[in-house]
């Protein structure tokens, strides 16, 4: 059995989807707030304190912060009141904690200590301008092991018992990865942290401080006397598309709001493979791959960091960019090219896409942007995973809160399922409709699949390589030890007790190895699955330098009176708080914590 033959009925679906069609699976995209209900639009004289730009979760923080001061806010975004919370909606609510009682019931062991000297070695800070990036660094790792779970655990949110162990790194002590697992998720994914904070938001729009202003989209920063006042912009045609679809871009006006203070948090360029393109580090990651698949809603586009430069504001470490080497073609898209990350565990068999293994200790998982690096130096934009149907079942993630009903439903039921067999609806419907997936029973059928699957000037795979390769790994997989790094990284993990529960395949041969198919046809593991892995765009880790108020510098090092930036645009704060790596886990947090900045420094200000 192959899936090849079936090609034809694979899609990535419509290019620019209007009304998306989704699986039956996949949780509904609304808001998930108690008191959700119609944005309260400004009405003549709604006088604001504070004017944040961007509805995603570094400005619900931020607005959430300045309300509880007594501050009135306007939150304004060129998207629709349905994309509410932004990104962090999307994901799968993974957040970088230290030292945790999640940690330490299952033995780990961690410090502040340790989680700083890993970040320091992920960052690798080496230019002048990583002055901010570094304090920011130090302020967040501190708030990671301190205040930040119980700030959450206070608003309502609580953590799944699981510890994930993301960005394992490439081996030395001293360089870029985690020591111990830190990746916590939350219980109900993205969807839930931004409920946390949308409610108490949508509270304080009630008693009269919070107004939205969606579908106007911010074009300038008005500066009077070399201070922030307000912004102006468009309006644009009213939207019903569900979240994340890509809106019109009609104008049916203009705008200008003021203000004492104005906080950018519009996100970073993940959107817009052109200015992803444009700042790719070419000298680090390879030459700029011409095929990428996007892995963000197409608003997230850029435009306010090219704003705030011409508004005054310091731009810094535009060449950092944090991307991801296994993304595949959404079967059912709901933004163009949308892209959806596997996040496999470490059996996963890896090869460039000539059909050599990724270079030792690049095993998935391991180092994204020496993995990015590899794939790029090897001359194309995508590699192979190779493995078999019980290694996917327990090992494969989708990244996201739309992927992940058992999280995203908070259902405990669901959730224990995962500790069993078989594939979970979403990777199984991927193995069926995806177009970079091959199922098949032998290792010839899927190098066939695998060879189908390539355009012109891509090359083809020789299947006698690819048995060598396999053979050779599945000779490791017999005793509790081995001389491959990967299978010792296979042992390594499966201490972790809820890893090797819930996570982790048993070690085993993908190919029989006695019988009339032996080395050819499937082992004990089930079909064979091969995945064409493509790079896929995602966070912008460069940005607006900050203050650790928050605040804009100017190119002169001097603060900007009166703007502030936080989340994506400001590099999660500072304009780098990851320098060259994260650790994974930091995206939502950095929103949570410049957000929290921004908001208390602002309240202060007004």
């Amino acid at each position: 059995m192959t899936s090849s033959a079936s090609r034809s009925a694979r899609t990535t679906g419509e290019a620019r989807p209007v009304r998306p069609v989704y699986p039956s699976w996949q949780p509904p995209s609304t808001s998930r707030a108690a008191n959700a209900g119609p944005l309260p639009a400004p009405e003549p004289g709604f006088a604001p304190d504070v004017i944040v730009v961007g509805h995603g979760l570094a400005g619900l923080v931020a607005t959430y912060e300045a309300t509880r001061a007594g501050k009135k806010v306007l939150v304004v975004d060129q998207e629709s009141e349905k994309n509410l919370g932004g990104q962090a909606f999307w994901s799968l609510g993974g957040l970088f904690l230290v030292d945790t009682p999640e940690q330490r019931r299952i033995g780990i062991k961690d410090s502040l200590e340790l989680a700083w000297r890993d970040w320091l070695g992920s960052a690798a800070f080496d230019r002048p301008e990583d002055h901010w990036p570094r304090q920011w660094a130090r302020a967040y790792v501190e708030f990671a092991a301190g205040e930040k779970r119980r700030y959450l655990h206070d608003l309502g949110l609580r953590i799944i018992p699981t510890v994930g162990w993301a960005e394992r790194g490439g081996g030395d002590v001293n360089g870029h990865g985690n020591s111990v697992p830190r990746f916590h998720v939350a219980w109900g994914t993205g969807p839930e942290v931004v409920r946390v904070f949308e409610e108490p938001v949508r509270d304080a729009a009630r008693a009269g401080l919070v107004r939205f202003a969606v579908r106007h989209r911010v074009d300038e920063i008005v500066v009077e006397d070399g201070r922030a006042v307000g912004v102006r912009g468009a309006t644009l045609a009213p939207c019903d598309y569900d979240r994340g679809v890509a809106s019109p871009r009609e104008e049916t006006g203009e705008f200008e709001f003021r203000a004492k203070a104005v906080l950018l948090a519009s996100g970073g360029i993940g959107g817009n493979p052109d200015l992803v393109r444009k700042y790719w580090p070419a000298d680090r990651l390879g030459d700029v791959p011409k095929d990428l698949i996007v892995g963000v809603p197409e608003h997230v586009d850029g435009r306010v960091l090219e704003i705030s430069a011409r508004s005054g504001a310091n731009l810094i470490n535009r060449d950092r960019m944090w991307h991801y080497t296994e993304g595949v073609a959404h079967f059912a898209p709901v933004w163009p090219s949308h892209a959806i990350r596997i996040i496999p565990g470490p059996s996963t068999l890896w090869l460039d896409a000539n059909g050599d293994r990724m270079p030792v200790p690049l095993f998935p998982g391991f180092h994204t942007t020496a993995s990015i690096e590899a794939i790029r130096r090897a001359g194309q934009d995508y590699s192979w995973f190779i493995l078999d149907s019980a290694i996917a079942g327990k090992e494969f993630i989708l990244s996201g809160s739309e992927q992940n009903p058992e999280l995203t439903d908070k259902s405990i039921r669901k959730f224990a399922s995962k500790a069993g067999s078989g594939l979970p609806p979403s990777i199984a419907d991927f193995t069926e409709k995806g177009v970079d997936w091959v199922v098949a029973d032998t290792l010839e059928e899927m190098v066939a699949g695998m060879n189908s699957l390539l355009r012109d000037g891509e090359p083809e795979l020789d299947v006698e390589k690819v048995r060598e390769f396999v053979l050779a790994m599945d000779g490791q997989m017999d005793n509790p030890f081995a001389k491959d790094a990967q299978v010792q990284a296979i042992h390594n993990s499966r201490r972790v007790l809820t890893d090797k529960l819930t996570r982790l395949a048993k070690p085993h041969r993908l190919l029989a190895d006695s019988g009339p198919g032996k080395g050819s046809a499937a082992g004990s593991g089930g079909p064979l699955i091969a995945v064409k892995a493509h790079l896929m765009t995602r966070k912008t880790l460069g940005g607006i330098e900050t203050t650790l108020d928050s605040q804009c510098l100017t190119p002169a090092g001097e603060p900007f009176p009166g703007l502030y930036a936080a989340g994506e645009v400001a590099g999660f704060g500072g304009g780098g708080v990851h320098g060259y790596n994260s650790l994974e886990g930091t995206f939502l947090g950095g929103c949570i914590f410049s957000g929290l900045r921004a908001g208390r420094a602002m309240a202060r200000e007004v």
